[in-house]
């Protein structure tokens, strides 16, 4: 057995926040710069190149549905090895596609590949390190996620007119590959017993904590409560958010100008870095997690509203960015750390790959649906009035799912105390 007086939890968290800002910056903003760099090398529709980016999130579901299984049978290092060739060959597929059905083949390579650098691999990778810490450790790791976009999307852009699409993909794919490799082979293949330590530092420290009691397990999830009003809270609020961001830059930029428009945008990815680490830093020990999540949308509720008041008031859009971009990265970071607090430790490692596997397969239809709505919108002569009512309201529905499904007295009572 090797033994290591520093904590080695850190570095995976480092090596995790790098592999976010990897896995976001690819396989979630990548997608929208190719949609238009691909409709412009092709001359196809957009609604057919829009079908790829939809295909993309989807097929992504029921690999991140197992990730749990894959792990246990090939193990982290490989299945985050394996998601990075992936993904990559997949980029490389968006950038050649000479047909459609090359591009959608493209798109379920790329789709299957970057969900195991995602939301649920991130919490997998933090879990066996982190227990008390989880929040702020959570939180740091899925900053990647912003970073990867304030970082990938100019500069899939920027190489994209120097290069070309396919320059750019194999340039980008192959520094990814290269760096998952070096992480998975140094980094995720250690595990806290090899190194005879446990969660938190807590053995190189003489402190390992004592036992705690654990809620019992669920028999059938599908039935649980507590499981379904996260699964719907979760996908509720991440439909709302990804439906806005789709379309909020064009929506600005003919009040703010496309440039002014582009840093509020990076306004809405600063607040979203603000708000998470915030979050993991100063909620208190043993808070009620739902709670905090209620009051996290509550927050982008008034984001929404004040952004009503844009086209009359210039100082509307940059409180109501703020406020709406303070949620963004809880909405994907609070709900695992309920998971870890409602459910049984083996009854959580199920949850957190099935809640993001279902927000996933239902924000994949968000900007589509909000699409048409902008257009409904407009007709009515209000572009933003009944946009942001909409978003407003699928966030008041998360609130409501998150608070229906708190715990029962028993549950509660059998809940392990958080330090």
């Amino acid at each position: 057995m090797r033994k290591s007086k520093a904590f080695f939890g850190w570095t995976v968290l480092y090596a995790t926040f790098v592999l976010a800002v990897f896995g976001w910056g690819v396989g979630f903003y990548g997608p929208p710069v190719f949609l238009h760099a691909v409709a412009q090398r092709t001359g196809w529709g957009v609604a057919l190149v829009s079908g790829a980016v939809t295909l993309h999130f989807l097929c992504g579901t029921l690999v991140v549905a197992n990730l749990p299984r894959l792990y246990r049978r090939f193990g982290v290092p490989a299945v985050t090895l394996g998601g990075a060739v992936l993904l990559a060959l997949g980029a490389s597929g968006w950038a050649r596609a000479a047909e459609p059905w090359q591009l959608y083949a493209s798109a379920l390579f790329s789709g299957m590949g970057w969900v195991t650098l995602g939301a649920a691999a991130v919490n997998a990778l933090i879990s066996p390190w982190f227990v008390r810490r989880r929040p702020a450790a959570l939180g740091m790791a899925y900053n990647g996620a912003s970073v990867g976009g304030i970082v990938f999307s100019p500069l899939w852009v920027y190489l994209i007119g120097a290069a070309g699409f396919a320059q750019a993909a194999l340039w980008v794919g192959m520094t990814m590959v290269a760096v998952i490799a070096a992480l998975s082979l140094k980094v995720f293949a250690v595990t806290p017993q090899q190194l005879g330590q446990e969660p938190d530092g807590a053995a190189s420290q003489g402190q390992a904590p004592a036992a705690a009691p654990s809620p019992p397990p669920v028999p059938d999830l599908w039935r649980d409560r507590a499981f379904l009003s996260l699964a719907a809270g979760m996908a509720l609020g991440l439909f709302a958010q990804i439906g806005l961001i789709a379309h909020l830059l064009s929506l600005l930029a003919p009040l703010l100008g496309a440039q002014t428009a582009g840093l509020a945008m990076g306004l809405a990815t600063a607040s979203a870095i603000a708000g998470r680490s915030l979050v993991g830093w100063l909620m208190p020990a043993g808070a009620d997690r739902r709670a905090v999540a209620c009051l996290a949308y509550a927050v982008q509720i008034c984001g929404s509203l004040v952004l009503m008041l844009a086209a009359e008031h210039a100082w509307a859009v940059w409180l109501g960015i703020l406020l709406f971009g303070s949620g963004i990265g809880n909405a994907t970071s609070l709900p695992p750390l309920i998971a870890q607090a409602d459910f049984a430790r083996e009854d959580a490692q199920r949850v957190v790959p099935l809640i993001v596997a279902m927000s996933q397969g239902a924000y994949a239809f968000a900007p589509a649906l909000f699409g048409v709505l902008r257009v409904l919108s407009e007709q009515a002569g209000h572009p933003l009035f009944w946009f942001l009512a909409a978003a407003a309201g699928l966030q008041a529905a998360a609130i409501a799912s998150f608070a229906l499904g708190r715990l029962t007295p028993a549950r509660r009572a059998a809940r392990p105390a958080r330090p």
